[in-house]
């Protein structure tokens, strides 16, 4: 599913977010990435999602070289992977309804269908009777559950998460790790960001420092 051949991503003037990164993610694998802040975790997990392109090195997500991916392009890559950022760019003022609904509204999706997708993403993660509701009347667990089934409603193959757990007390993280597993039960590619890999104990676990894979 993801294979990175010696990677590396430099920002000007000379900051190296990564350095000749070598790995390979299995279809099917639940990963996570460890490491100090600034190790690199989400400039990892941009250059997978295509956010960012690598300055070195080659990126292949299923099977697609990202570095040399035209922009017409992007749309067919990022319809198979959902994205759930430390930001999660809700959107305040539509309900939680339509917050889910707006990437199958983007990406052309006929209303009847899209509406049952909707409705199958919250009741995954436990929002169906706050359907209604905005995003500021939710707590912040509820929040970040509501980030995931928006990333998950196009039903993608590849789930990439960026610290979905930080900030939540450890009852809420719990409910959101068991929603990562139960997607990754489901053939899902799942890769995590996280300080916190113990709550992902299941997981293999990628570690950098400094932007350099170390052995775990």
């Amino acid at each position: 599913m993801i294979r990175f051949d010696r990677v590396s991503k430099r920002y000007p003037p000379t900051m190296d977010a990564l350095s000749a990164l070598s790995f390979e993610i299995a279809e099917g694998e639940m990963v996570t990435i460890s490491g100090h802040s600034g190790a690199g975790k989400s400039t990892l997990l941009r250059l997978i999602a295509a956010i960012e392109k690598p300055t070195a090195g080659t990126v292949l997500v299923a099977g697609q070289n990202i570095g040399s991916l035209s922009r017409a392009a992007l749309p067919f890559l990022r319809r198979r992977l959902g994205l759930v950022l430390q930001d999660q760019k809700l959107l305040f003022d539509r309900s939680v309804f339509d917050n889910v609904m707006l990437p199958l509204s983007i990406t052309g999706f006929p209303p009847k269908e899209a509406t049952q997708r909707v409705r199958a993403a919250l009741d995954k993660v436990g929002l169906s009777a706050r359907e209604k509701a905005l995003p500021i009347a939710l707590s912040g667990g509820e929040q970040q559950r509501l980030a995931i089934a928006r990333a998950v409603v196009s039903r993608p193959s590849l789930l990439l998460a960026d610290e979905p757990t930080a900030h939540l007390d450890a009852d809420t993280a719990k409910d959101v790790v068991r929603i990562f597993h139960e997607f990754h039960r489901a053939g899902v590619t799942v890769l995590i960001a996280t300080y916190d890999t113990p709550i992902f104990p299941d997981a293999r676990n990628l570690r950098l420092n400094h932007g350099q894979l170390i052995p775990t």
